[in-house]
């Protein structure tokens, strides 16, 4: 069964950062060879994708984030990261690693990210 696992949010002022990280397990095949994206959900918002890095290490970002959020992955310690910076308070949500893997969607259980004076 995989596994996600989200740590590092909490409070920040306007203007910092914050590194999220997320540890997956329970993968049967390489690691390595899957898609995995970071979602946030705002207070009575839809869920968003806010990042994406492919197996090849490609990465695609939400426009309301390019040039602040930097994703990367660990293959071997099968971990993703989200290195947010110049944080703003329209980025306040929880924050959700995700992973399509053998047809199923897997999601952690969020990661609270307050950004506020």
């Amino acid at each position: 069964q995989v596994q996600l696992v989200e740590s590092g949010g909490g409070l920040v002022q306007p203007g910092g950062s914050l590194r999220l990280s997320c540890a997956a397990s329970g993968f049967k095949f390489s690691f390595g060879l899957y898609t995995l994206s970071w979602y946030r959900q705002a207070p009575g918002k839809e869920r968003e994708a806010v990042a994406t890095i492919g197996s090849t290490f490609t990465t695609i970002y939400a426009d309301s984030v390019k040039g602040r959020f930097t994703v990367s992955r660990d293959n071997i310690k099968k971990t993703v990261t989200l290195q947010m910076n110049s944080l703003k308070p329209e980025d306040t949500a929880v924050y959700y690693c995700y992973v399509r893997y053998m047809g199923s969607d897997y999601w952690g259980q969020g990661t609270q990210v307050t950004v506020s004076p």
